[in-house]
């Protein structure tokens, strides 16, 4: 009997309340290991800003506006969802990249060629788009973060060019108007024969009593562990991580937080990244040394 529940977000790579999401993702793949498959939905935010209106927020129209109010109301979703965001120059969208459709398609390009990478740079666009204030729908910037994560650039350029990755997102696009999606994110649960569909940001604790419910208690949370070996692991592991993805994850008050990760940082087993309002831990790696004659650089 298969016990492992699937969860499907539907998502946009530049989608704050998705980037919001990112310590509950987190958290439901640790606590939950290979009982649960999460995966990913494109569900295409904004096809054009210069046709695009969200009332709620003012965002739409002209693309400078537009961008200064995205900015706005990214740093008023930050203190809420705790994810760090940096709005200094943001500049997301213009007159030539008026779309979010180019990182959705990017995403499919990537999972064309390898499903954990693909996950990997969808989490460096979000990143790049939040923290870095890149531009991530023009075609250089997402060359770039594809190679970072270690995608093939020929077949990744090959899935942009040749209609492939358009198709699969066109696919994509489907999928979320059959299951009337219009908020991102938005969930998909399914256990065997089950499934519901949740509208709109979850909570963790939402989030597991339905998988325990829809799973008659059979799939539940492994036992914590935090100690500061679990922590230096779960930092390692993702590669970069927001204070709030570690605090949701081991449940830890703010003081527990820094006697935790304090001694990281003073034993330079981890870093922190500043990014606007807030940083990102990363692993502290050795050096590269490069041979400039051989072309290749080793740890």
């Amino acid at each position: 009997m298969n016990q492992q529940i699937e969860l499907t977000q539907f998502t946009d790579p530049v989608c704050t309340w998705c980037w919001g999401s990112e310590p509950i993702i987190r958290k439901l793949q640790w606590r939950f290991g290979n009982q649960i498959n999460i995966s990913y939905i494109m569900g295409g935010l904004v096809e054009d800003i210069r046709e695009f209106y969200d009332r709620a927020n003012d965002i739409g129209g002209h693309p400078e506006q537009s961008n200064e109010n995205i900015a706005k109301h990214w740093l008023e979703a930050s203190q809420k969802h705790g994810m760090p965001v940096n709005t200094d120059g943001f500049q997301l969208f213009t007159d030539e990249n008026p779309s979010s459709y180019s990182q959705n398609i990017a995403y499919k390009a990537a999972q064309m060629q390898n499903q954990e990478l693909a996950n990997k740079f969808l989490r460096r666009i979000r990143e790049a788009t939040a923290t870095e204030t890149r531009q991530t729908n023009r075609r250089d910037e997402l060359i770039g973060l594809a190679s970072e994560v270690g995608l093939d650039i020929v077949s990744f350029i090959k899935a942009l060019d040749d209609g492939s990755a358009r198709q699969a997102f066109e696919e994509d696009l489907r999928k979320t108007r059959k299951h009337h999606v219009r908020a991102f994110p938005s969930f998909k649960l399914s256990h065997q024969s089950e499934s519901m569909i949740l509208h709109g940001y979850q909570s963790y604790d939402a989030l597991k009593v339905l998988i325990e419910n829809v799973s008659d208690g059979a799939i539940t949370e492994r036992p914590l562990q935090r100690s500061e070996k679990d922590i230096l692991r779960f930092i390692e592991h993702y590669e970069s991580v927001a204070p709030v993805e570690i605090k949701k994850t081991f449940e830890l008050t703010d003081q527990e937080y820094s006697c935790a990760v304090e001694p990281l940082l003073n034993q330079e087993k981890a870093r922190k990244v500043w990014a606007g309002n807030g940083y990102l831990l990363r692993p502290m790696h050795k050096e590269m040394d490069c041979d400039p004659e051989l072309a290749m650089c080793s740890y």
